[in-house]
């Protein structure tokens, strides 16, 4: 089953309090000298971010240039289950493979998204030439253990489904998924969310707006430059900065940004519904309890996993039927 994102957002003027600001943290996801920046878990846990599990930010000058062979990935491959992923690149060229036969490079602004649900496997990078600049975010998403063993489902978004809008005077906005002023975003998550990649192109520029109704998480991370305010917080709020936001209250859905004086910012908005559920989470697998992780790696190790792919060895694009 395929849940559409349904909250509208229209701006108000009663705007939620902030329970924090933290730091986010660096992380290095490849388990060798390359590092991100990380918004959650570092600065945000699991259980407060739920259903977000996971936001790294990530910007480098690309050093190897593109793959010869079109078989090997920088971003190797490796499984992924039980949660939803998005690749969301602002510059550079993605490309990715995948255990459903998927090979495919797409330009930026532009994003890749799967629900893993029971299993996949992939393969990401090897599209940039020497020297382009690679900024961009992986986002994880939790599910509910209803959806957990759906069978996996992928997309490919390219900037003209990526549009920015504008949001007020020198504020754009590119809605990744939800809505905001009646803009839906094209990622087709298991639950309702709200994802918001919002730009200020000047200094003190501001834009007010609602999370939906019914979603009781709200972050939002300031990935590049500053704010001056966020809600009735006026303070230095500086670049790396995870702001995490009293969403319980029913009445009180606005969020309000104001940039900062010398400069412009980046912040991306983080909104969803606690799905409340136990986690257990080791590398790339989530699912509710240690037994299911358990499972996944024995049949990682036989062989049976992932249990919907093509019927041809994705690793190796020669034996794809033409």
């Amino acid at each position: 089953m395929q849940i559409q994102n349904s909250c509208k957002t229209m701006p108000t003027s009663i705007l939620m309090g902030v329970k924090r600001i933290a730091r986010a943290g660096i992380a290095h996801p490849f388990g060798d000298e390359r590092s991100v920046q990380q918004a959650f878990p570092s600065a945000v846990n699991e259980k407060e971010a739920d259903p977000f599990l996971m936001c790294d930010y990530f910007e480098a000058v690309e050093r190897d240039g593109p793959s010869d062979d079109p078989d090997h990935f920088p971003v190797d491959w490796h499984p992924h289950k039980g949660f939803s992923i998005a690749s969301y690149l602002k510059s550079g060229t993605g490309r990715h493979g995948d255990s459903l036969g998927n090979r495919q490079s797409y330009p930026t602004p532009g994003m890749q998204w799967m629900n893993t649900g029971s299993g996949v496997e992939h393969a990401e990078g090897g599209a940039n030439k020497v020297g382009d600049r690679v900024q961009g975010f992986q986002i994880w998403i939790n599910v509910p253990s209803e959806f957990k063993l759906d069978d996996p489902e992928y997309g490919t978004v390219e900037p003209s489904q990526l549009p920015q809008i504008p949001a007020s005077d020198g504020v754009k906005a590119r809605v990744l998924a939800g809505n905001l002023f009646d803009k839906t975003g094209p990622f087709r998550t298991k639950k309702d969310v709200q994802m918001i990649d919002f730009e200020f192109e000047k200094p003190t520029s501001s834009v007010e707006f609602d999370i939906g109704h019914g979603l009781d998480t709200a972050m939002l991370y300031v990935y590049e430059g500053s704010l001056a305010a966020v809600n009735d917080r006026e303070e230095a709020i500086p670049t790396q900065s995870v702001v995490l936001l009293d969403a319980d209250d029913t009445d009180k859905r606005g969020i309000r940004l104001v940039s900062a004086s010398q400069e412009k910012a980046g912040v991306l908005v983080f909104a969803g519904k606690k799905i409340k559920e136990p986690i257990s989470w080791h590398g790339p697998i989530v699912m509710n309890t240690q037994q299911e992780i358990a499972e996944t790696f024995r049949d990682l190790r036989s062989g049976r996993f992932p249990p919907v792919r093509v019927d041809w060895d994705y690793k190796r694009i020669e034996t794809k039927e033409r």
